[in-house]
Formats: structure tokens, sequence, C-alpha cells
């Protein structure tokens, strides 16, 4: 009997201390990022990054690089194309 609860024991501590590391984490990630999503604090300072990044962007010379511009010209063209051809 004594040997059933001891190996009961580990195999307890052991799910626990898996648990913690592999699920546990995410669980802690996914919880970290709903506070900043859900708190007046969080929003702000994400509102703030967003327009730093934006300021970034607008001071550079070059936001997208050749081989992006083309694609997504190409992709304008070919929406305007489509709108054009409406019934």
């Amino acid at each position: 009997m004594r040997n059933y609860i001891y190996k009961t024991l580990i195999a307890v501590i052991a799910l626990i201390i898996v648990f913690e590391f592999t699920i546990g984490k995410t669980l802690n990630n996914i919880t970290r990022q709903t506070d900043i999503l859900l708190t007046k604090e969080g929003r702000k300072k994400m509102v703030n990054s967003i327009k730093i990044e934006m300021e970034k962007a607008v001071n550079k010379e070059n936001y997208l690089k050749k081989d992006e511009r083309i694609l997504i010209n190409k992709f304008i063209n070919k929406i305007k194309s489509e709108l054009n051809n409406v019934e």
C-alpha cells in the first residue's frame, strides 16, 4: 500500500511539472496578452507603440522593398479592373 501511495504521489508531481512547463507557459502568455488588451493602460501602450511605428514608417524614404511595391501595385490594378467590369 505504501508503494502505491509513493508511486501515485510521484506520478501526480510529474504531471504537474510537465503541465507547468508545457501548457502552463502557453496559458501564461495568453493571459498576459489578454491583460494588455483588456486594461486601459495596456490599450494606451498599444496605441502609443502603433503611433511610434507609424512615425518610423513615415520618416523612412522607402518603406516598401521593390518587389513588395510591384506586388501591391499588381494587386491594386487587378482590383481596379474587377471593379470596372461590374455590371
